[in-house]
């Protein structure tokens, strides 16, 4: 079918061209004609990689541009009476300017076009927030938060979804999606289960009530890492991102990108522990200098038993003597609560 296209068009050029500049020059339009069959078939391979909704924005400039321009080409062309040449060269002119305009307007336009609404509309879902900056119906901005898919696998973000506390819409791009998928398919068994539960994850907030997820397919073709291209998208969206991975973390606040970090919310959620508190700790195992006991709170934070080695398996009342944060996360000191009965021997 390519080949005959290519055979068509050069044929039709030239037999287009032959009555009017003779036979001689009728080259011109066989050339013509290769040429145009050319570009149609390198624009067929691009259209298979554009989102449908770009394809008919840009099907309705194209149209619309070709309409205006035949539309003042036909009074130029009355002016030029008696010259095929200038009559020709005045329609081509006007058609591939003003139709290049149209189709380039018409593919930027058809980009930021979201079709959410309607395929909700007609699904009786509930209707799409609008994008960021435009008002709502209640008269407020709805934020769009654009998440990640290292947070997506942490699964914590459902539960959060769950409380109400994230306002706004979450914005899954299609490379996510993608990089999901890449996962749930990995030959190693880990990375299947993963993504396997990345995907029931977004399934699953999908199916919320309290939270709106949009999937777009905008894409940045000329970046490779996924993480600058969530950078890229934040940006553009004016978003927000939500991750839990600490190098896109820097990534995007050196380029001046807002994170929302789950680590460190759940670092900040974690209950105040104050020198001189008593608690009820199970000691697991034995800590690394003599004598020492470890035992974790509900939240993970271990927890340093002075003397508490002879007391492995049992749950102890123990006091806080102190708590240090590091870059892991938090750490808490403490005593036997009866070895701060006994008396300090002088």
């Amino acid at each position: 079918m390519r080949a005959l296209l290519v055979i068509f068009a050069s044929a039709s050029g030239y037999f287009i061209i032959l009555p009017i500049i003779g036979s001689k020059l009728a080259y011109v339009g066989l050339i013509s004609g290769l040429l145009i069959a050319l570009a149609a078939l390198t624009f067929e391979e691009r259209v298979k990689k554009t989102p449908l909704k770009i394809v008919i924005g840009g099907a309705g400039g194209l149209i619309t541009g070709l309409i205006v321009a035949n539309l003042l080409a036909y009074p130029l062309a009355l002016s030029l009476t008696g010259n095929r040449y200038l009559e020709l060269g005045a329609y081509l002119f006007t058609n591939c300017v003003i139709g290049y305009i149209g189709l380039s307007i018409g593919m930027k336009k058809g980009d930021e076009f979201d079709t959410a609404w309607i395929i909700d509309r007609f699904a009786g879902a509930h209707v799409r927030p609008p994008a960021e900056g435009v008002p709502a119906l209640n008269g407020k901005t709805k934020r769009q938060i654009v998440i990640d898919t290292s947070v997506i696998i942490d699964g914590r973000i459902a539960e959060l979804c769950e409380t109400g506390f994230i306002e706004g819409a979450l914005v899954v791009p299609q490379f996510v999606l993608q990089e999901l998928q890449y996962i749930a398919d990995s030959p190693d068994q880990v990375k299947r289960v993963r993504g396997k539960r990345g995907l029931d994850i977004l399934k699953q907030i999908q199916k919320s009530s309290s939270i709106i997820v949009e999937i777009t397919e905008k894409d940045f073709h000329s970046i490779r890492e996924v993480d600058s291209k969530l950078v890229a998208l934040a940006k553009e969206l004016g978003a927000k991102i939500f991750t839990n991975d600490s190098n896109l973390n820097k990534i995007a606040e050196l380029q001046g990108v807002s994170v929302l970090n789950m680590n460190k919310l759940a670092t900040a959620m974690k209950p105040v522990a104050l020198p001189g508190e008593v608690m009820n700790i199970l000691v697991l195992k034995e800590g690394k200098e003599q004598g020492q006991g470890i035992g974790y709170l509900e939240d993970g934070t271990m927890v340093v038993v002075d003397n508490g080695r002879d007391y492995l398996g049992k749950a102890v009342d123990v006091a806080i003597t102190s708590v240090l944060q590091t870059t892991g996360g938090r750490m808490i000191f403490s005593k036997m609560k009866d070895d701060l009965k006994k008396p300090v021997l002088q």
